[in-house]
């Protein structure tokens, strides 16, 4: 995307009106003098997650990286939702096996497996056991033998009914990362044999977040190491859990859809965020 992905055209454009100098640059980019910048602000390297130790390390050589390069390498590995439910946010109930750990398949239900690594749904798939525990131990195993962690969930029928819900965040006027505007995410995994649906062709809609998901994005971004004020967006990824309560699926604070087409002003508000950094 040698000019940004289209979500971010209007922060793009809002900068600019502003007499910003916005420039795209491929993280990856040999060239690039990031020391140059005032400030450099991820948005869509969705590659990084094949390459996550190279990305990791590029993030702490900037000089000015938002968010900041100890936030990227805690939040890539998904690991960290243990750190979450270890401080009393209810998230999806996580079985992690890495390298050299057995698992047993549950005796039934339907499941999903995913890398604890990974961006866009990649390597992810949703499991109906007993009848399909073979191929869901096949998963596992292919994550664990090429040195990977595999995470096991439950699949909430709420994902088929209800939805995602996101909430996102962006800096207030006085730097306190605050609501900004929340949207409704569709299905995307079909099965085993199935593809991810295209993270560029999501379904998205507007919603208006409940209070009961808001409070629960807020307490995820309490837990934040070194505190949310740090963060210049964050976007907490929720969904009702089988009482109807909310539960956290992911916090994206690296490299998250922002969704500002579906938001009118979300774009102007981090763009003034952002230029309030500077």
């Amino acid at each position: 995307m040698p000019d940004l992905w289209d979500d971010d055209h209007p922060l793009r454009d809002a900068l600019r009106e502003r007499g910003v100098a916005v420039d795209a640059v491929r993280w990856d980019d040999p060239v690039a003098d990031w020391a140059t910048y005032h400030l450099v602000v991820l948005r869509s390297p969705w590659d990084y997650s094949a390459r996550r130790d190279e990305f990791v390390d590029w993030a702490a050589a900037v000089p000015r990286l938002a968010n900041p390069a100890d936030i990227v390498a805690w939040n890539t590995d998904k690991r960290y939702l243990s750190e979450l439910e270890a401080a009393g946010i209810p998230i999806i109930p996580t079985t992690f096996v890495g390298p050299g750990d057995d698992w047993t398949p549950p005796a039934e239900g339907q499941w999903v497996v995913k890398p604890a690594v990974s961006a866009g749904s990649r390597d992810t798939a949703r499991y109906t056991l007993p009848g399909q525990a073979d191929l869901a131990t096949a998963h596992v195993e292919r994550l664990t033998t090429a040195g990977r962690t595999a995470m096991i969930q439950p699949y909430l029928s709420a994902v088929d009914t209800a939805g995602e819900t996101a909430v996102l965040c962006t800096p207030d006027e006085t730097g306190e990362l605050t609501f900004s505007h929340g949207i409704r995410k569709g299905p995307m995994l079909t099965g085993p044999a199935g593809e991810p649906v295209d993270p560029y062709f999501e379904e998205i809609t507007p919603r208006q977040p409940s209070p009961a998901e808001r409070e629960v994005a807020e307490r995820a971004l309490a837990v934040v190491p070194g505190g949310a004020k740090r963060l210049l967006y964050a976007r907490v990824d929720l969904i009702p859990g089988p009482d109807g309560a909310p539960m956290l699926i992911e916090l994206e604070l690296t490299e998250p859809s922002l969704f500002l087409l579906t938001a009118p002003g979300s774009a102007e508000r981090l763009a003034d965020a952002i230029i309030a950094r500077l």
